[in-house]
């Protein structure tokens, strides 16, 4: 009998697995680091102080949490339902649009926590709607999701290029950038939540949008979890032939999961453009959409280790940015390599530890 078959207690699938994976990463990352001459241990106090050690730097590294937890649901979402959404970096990009142009028509004439839920419906709408062609191509066309998505990652850049070079560009300014959102479209900072905690913010652009993002993570996992819509994407990504025996409708259920994945990646938008630069800029995702793959795999696809696996990204990438300032030797591509292997081990290599786990966890139930 396989091993991948064989079931396993959620704290092994979900805790020892992916601690293994991630303790095997950091080793080999641990070695890398020696072998260029400097010490691991250094570089790891380094990184944790650089990420967790001031006030400043939790800030930072919960803003790129942030950004991580939308991305992360965003594929969590479309891989319950059998599909491998490549696309949340181009459907996060176009939900930026979105939130921008919901924050440039009414922050002149509203607070902020009116702008905002218009905001989320904005970057939603928009991001839900690039990722509806490559939905429509795959549940009626057959059109391979991965090919279409990646597509639509480079249309999404070279489009949003074109409207900050030629339509919202400010009169008169080289940088491609709409103007600066007046306060009314721009989300607070939440210095309030750090000073519970005897922190202090400082500049860190840490917004109101990590809440939101902690709501969507409540909200995936009633969705898939707790709905009828749920049990038939979570049906139709175990066995599509199965599923549409037992009268799941195919397309339907291909298009709405793709719309509520994109949805999710377009929200990540909130994050960096109405809550740290109070603008629409070029790149602003800054990849983003694929480190929620990433995040998703290490995460086993749900909102919790999701949130775990975020914040472990959001260690490595804030860390890993003071750990290049303190050690120049451990160069920024250094930190790009740690955290290839972390997603090596969480993703290509998942169940790498799985068959051993599983002889030892039999024995020791025999026992």
């Amino acid at each position: 009998m396989s091993t991948a078959s064989v079931p396993l207690p959620n704290w092994i699938n979900y805790g020892l697995i992916p601690l293994l994976n991630l303790i095997v990463a950091f080793f080999i990352s641990g070695l890398v680091v020696w072998w260029i001459g400097e010490n691991p241990f250094t570089a790891l106090r380094l990184l944790i102080e650089g990420a967790l050690g001031r006030g400043d730097a939790i800030g930072f590294t919960l803003f790129y949490t942030t950004s991580f937890i939308f991305t992360g649901l965003s594929v969590a979402v479309a891989f319950h339902a059998g599909l491998f959404n490549i696309g949340s970096e181009g459907q996060a990009y176009i939900g930026g649009l979105g939130a921008a142009l919901v924050a440039l028509a009414l922050d002149q004439y509203v607070p902020w926590y009116v702008t905002m839920p218009f905001a989320i419906m904005g970057a939603a709408l928009f991001g839900a709607g690039w990722a509806f062609i490559p939905a429509w191509l795959q549940a009626k066309r057959g059109s391979h999701i991965v090919i279409t998505t990646i597509m639509f990652n480079f249309i999404g850049a070279a489009l949003m290029v074109y409207l900050l070079v030629n339509v919202l560009i400010v009169p008169g300014k080289m940088a491609p950038e709409t103007r600066t959102f007046l306060p009314g479209g721009q989300l607070p900072k939440l210095d309030w939540l750090m000073a519970l905690f005897g922190a202090k913010l400082g500049p860190a652009p840490f917004n109101v949008s990590f809440i939101i993002a902690l709501v969507m993570c409540y909200l995936v996992w009633l969705l898939i979890w707790r709905t009828k819509l749920g049990y038939e994407m979570r049906t139709l990504g175990i066995s599509p032939s199965a599923a549409v025996y037992a009268g799941i409708p195919y397309s339907r259920t291909v298009i709405i999961a793709m719309l509520i994945s994109g949805g999710l990646a377009g929200m990540m938008a909130l994050n960096p453009v109405m809550g740290a630069s109070a603008r629409l800029q070029v790149e602003f995702v800054g990849g983003a959409g694929f480190v929620g793959i990433a995040v998703s795999l290490m995460g086993r696809s749900h909102p919790v280790g999701i949130i775990f696996a975020a914040l472990l990204f959001g260690i490595l990438y804030q860390g890993g940015a003071d750990l290049s300032f303190e050690m120049p030797n451990i160069t920024r591509e250094m930190i790009v390599v740690i955290q290839g292997l972390v997603i090596l081990f969480a993703g290509a290599l998942e169940y790498m530890f799985r068959p051993a786990l599983v002889h030892i966890y039999q024995r020791l139930k025999r026992a």
